[in-house]
């Protein structure tokens, strides 16, 4: 098994040394553990979720675009003109 190397304050080690019976080492390793599965399912997609979802908001857009005709809005440009009231128009 490889060996990595924690570096925590003295008076943490100090405190660590007064408790028997924890075996620190494995404390570190499930918590190592814990983390590394928080941050894959972080990261996972569900990519045919995601094709799903896609789809869906395309049905949508053609049904209110069947409904109420093209729409030209640009949501760029409305973000932009927020920000530049906010921040002025050297924000970019």
């Amino acid at each position: 098994m490889p060996t990595i190397t924690v570096r925590i304050p003295e008076d943490l080690k100090k405190r660590m040394r007064r408790i028997k019976g924890v075996n620190w080492s494995e404390v570190i390793r499930k918590a190592i553990l814990e983390r590394v599965m928080i941050e894959e399912r972080l990261r996972e997609r569900d990519w045919s979720l995601v094709e799903k979802a896609a789809g869906e908001i395309d049905k949508l857009r053609m049904e209110i675009q069947a409904m109420y005709g093209r729409c030209d809005y640009d949501s760029a440009e409305t973000i932009r003109c927020w920000r530049d009231a906010r921040y002025g128009e050297d924000s970019s």
